[in-house]
């Protein structure tokens, strides 16, 4: 399985493919919005890769950060979603606003996204949101752990869809609250920046 890579920009052409030079060998990638973008300005960088298996062949799909490939590969977990549907989503708004719209089952706004349909964007947000819930807290919750409120929760859903555990995520969260953020927006925003 090839899970990252690193070299020079070859040449990079429309719908975010790009050929990435490594070690003497040119991988065609086709690249988040965000991938892209870093690759093309750089003339090179490095990006987290998923390869798909196909009948007809193997397709590589570039990430900017590990966050951006885990939303990806739970993306593509829903029926309907494709990978070349699954970057068509990441590369239509930030990592941020694609997982708050998901915890705030904006269906709207998600199906918005060139291609992809109303009962598609649907599915998404119940089957990531249901999938995301699953990943409950331990039987036995810890004494110290946050009491967390309705909005608190949809930030700690959203950020759980971006591959952080439950407990990096409470934590960041009571952090953002420390710090006054009040909305799912401003709570979201800092609990990234403290994780990271």
């Amino acid at each position: 399985m090839i899970g990252y890579l690193s070299g020079k920009l070859l040449s990079h052409g429309d719908n975010g493919l790009v050929l990435l030079e490594t070690g003497g060998v040119g991988y065609e990638v086709t690249c988040s919005a965000e991938a892209y973008e870093l690759l093309v300005n750089s003339g090179g960088g490095s990006i987290y890769t998923y390869l798909n298996v196909r009948e007809d062949g193997f397709y590589l799909y570039g990430f900017i950060s590990p966050e951006e490939k885990n939303m990806f590969l739970k993306l593509i977990t829903v029926s309907g979603v494709g990978p070349k549907m699954g970057i068509a989503v990441l590369s239509s708004m930030p990592l941020n606003d694609l997982a708050f719209i998901i915890a705030s089952q904006d269906v709207k706004t998600l199906s918005k996204v060139k291609g992809l349909g109303k009962k598609t964007a649907e599915r998404i947000i119940l089957e990531l949101r249901e999938n995301i819930s699953q990943l409950d807290l331990p039987e036995k919750k810890s004494k110290s752990a946050p009491v967390l409120t309705g909005v608190d929760e949809d930030a700690l859903i959203a950020l759980m869809s971006l591959g952080f555990s439950r407990a990096e995520s409470e934590q960041a969260i009571a952090v953002a609250k420390e710090r006054g953020a009040d909305t799912i927006e401003t709570i979201i925003t800092i609990a990234l920046q403290t994780i990271r």
